[in-house]
């Protein structure tokens, strides 16, 4: 299954980097969901330190690329500023 909506020949290469990038983000917050789940439920500690070391690695790469995607798509900059590290109410 392609990951494309439109035809590819009609994006430029940007746009299909940017395509690249939300993918990615995608798959690493799904990986940190299922490490997170395996954490919860493992008995073992040493599996579990493993595990809970796995799912920080992820979070690190699910924050490298949206880092990429805030220098590299419009509209990211603007809203991680005005939400992110603030405190009250983010519901707005």
């Amino acid at each position: 299954m392609s990951d494309y909506h439109e035809p590819t020949s009609e994006m430029s290469e940007k746009e299909r980097s940017l395509t690249r990038a939300l993918n990615s983000l995608k798959e690493e917050i799904e990986a940190v969901d299922w490490y997170n789940q395996r954490v919860s439920v493992e008995k073992d500690e040493s599996l579990k330190g493993i595990l809970e070391h796995n799912m920080l690695e992820e979070i690190e790469h699910a924050c490298m690329t949206l880092e990429w995607l805030r220098r590299n798509m419009d509209g990211w900059d603007k809203h991680l500023e005005e939400f992110l590290f603030t405190e009250g109410d983010i519901s707005h």
